[in-house]
């Protein structure tokens, strides 16, 4: 087996840091309420908004099960694509689907009327991980902890796709971001075809 399969590449690395450190910072940390307010993403007319905020909100978690399976995702599928995208565009790709998850929310938050929206987590950029994996590894079978069976990549990405879909659309499953989720596919989506037709990445 190829031993790079139990290490963890630089980007993906500090990426898990990164989110862990801000996690406790503002888990044990006097200005971690202020951290979480000012950092998260607001709707745009809301006094706490700042451009910033579609880069910042990327890196802050509600609670240890949210940050506990954004960064198990991104273990799972990160390792793969930035040893085969390589580092810089790795990173690029993750942040694009980050904001574009943010900007795909925004507009979902227009529409809906409701114009009031605190987004934050790493989810966006996630499912554009796993978008990524499923489009370049499309037949590759993949197990997840709550679906003890296996099913090919590209499967899974289509089913969960689907299902955000519904939710999103029915406004079932609380105050998940679903339409984040949505956008982080679809731009991740964009952009892997347009490097592709670039004839920068092959699959």
């Amino acid at each position: 087996m190829n031993n790079r399969y139990f290490q963890t590449p630089p980007v993906v690395l500090n990426l898990l840091i990164i989110n862990a450190l801000i996690f406790m910072a503002t888990a044990l940390l006097p200005v971690g309420p202020s951290l979480l307010r000012t950092c998260s993403l607001h709707w745009f007319a809301n006094p706490l908004f700042h451009a910033y905020q579609f880069v910042t909100y990327m890196f802050l978690h509600a609670n240890f099960e949210h940050l506990f399976f954004n960064m198990f995702a991104l273990w799972m599928f990160g390792r793969t694509l930035e040893y085969e995208l390589g580092s810089r565009r790795f990173l690029v790709y993750y942040m694009v689907c980050g904001v574009g998850a943010a900007l795909i929310q925004m507009a979902a938050v227009w529409l809906s009327g409701e114009y009031y929206v605190q987004l934050l987590g790493a989810s966006g950029a996630v499912m554009g991980l796993l978008l990524a994996f499923g489009v370049m590894h499309p037949n590759v079978p993949i197990i997840f902890i709550f679906l003890p069976v296996p099913i090919k990549a590209k499967w899974f990405v289509v089913i969960y796709g689907v299902v955000e879909l519904f939710m999103g659309w029915t406004g079932l499953g609380g105050n998940v971001a679903h339409f984040a989720h949505i956008g982080g596919m679809l731009w991740g989506l964009g952009l892997l075809y347009w490097w592709k037709k670039r004839r920068e990445i092959w699959f």
